[in-house]
This record gives C-alpha cells, sequence and structure tokens, in this order.
C-alpha cells in the first residue's frame, strides 16, 4: 500500500508540457502557402519565428512535438515565399517577352 502511494505522489510531479501556441496553425499556413496560396508563407514564417522566439525564452515549458510542427511550418512558408518569388519573375518575364514580339503594337 505504501508503495502505491509513493507512485502517485510522483506521478503527480510530473508536470505536462503543453504545445506552442498557434503551432498546427503555422503548420497549416505554411502547407498552404506551397499549395495554394503563397503570401500565406509570409504569415507563417513571422508566426513560426515569434514561436521559436518563445520557445527559447522557455524551453522546458512548451513541448518538442509542437515545436517539430513549428519548424516544419515555417520551412513550408519560406519554400511557399521562394515558389512565389520564381512565380513574379515567370510573369515578369512572361509580359517583357510578350511586349517584345508583340507585333506592330508600338511601332510609329
Amino acid at each position: 500500500m505504501n508503495q502505491n502511494y509513493q507512485d502517485q505522489s510522483s506521478h503527480s510531479n510530473y508536470q505536462r508540457q503543453e504545445p506552442l501556441p498557434n503551432a498546427t496553425l503555422i503548420l497549416v499556413l505554411g502547407i498552404l502557402s506551397i499549395v495554394f496560396c503563397q503570401p500565406l508563407g509570409i504569415a507563417a514564417l513571422v508566426m513560426g519565428n515569434n514561436s521559436i522566439d518563445l520557445y527559447n525564452r522557455n524551453p522546458g515549458r512548451y513541448s518538442e512535438g509542437s515545436l517539430s510542427n513549428v519548424k516544419a511550418g515555417r520551412i513550408c512558408g519560406i519554400i511557399g515565399i521562394c515558389l512565389m518569388g520564381l512565380l513574379i519573375l515567370l510573369w515578369i518575364a512572361g509580359i517583357s517577352i510578350f511586349s517584345v514580339f508583340m507585333p506592330g503594337r508600338y511601332d510609329y
């Protein structure tokens, strides 16, 4: 009976780590920035940086799993931002090529 009491008291001293705020949201925004809407990558990157800073201030308070979600969402956001930059460059190149080869439009 005394052994059971000690087991229960040792479990009561264990503190459960809480997840980082918005960890899942950051991951979802990062994934959506790759698939659908690249500007969401900016939000994922900014929120991810804030969450990582929060984790670094008090690492024992937050769970490692939520930190992994934040890091993955941040990486996906960076990829989304790079895709957005690439699409903008392709769009500018397409307009430039189209305007150069447009026959007789601006010949005076």
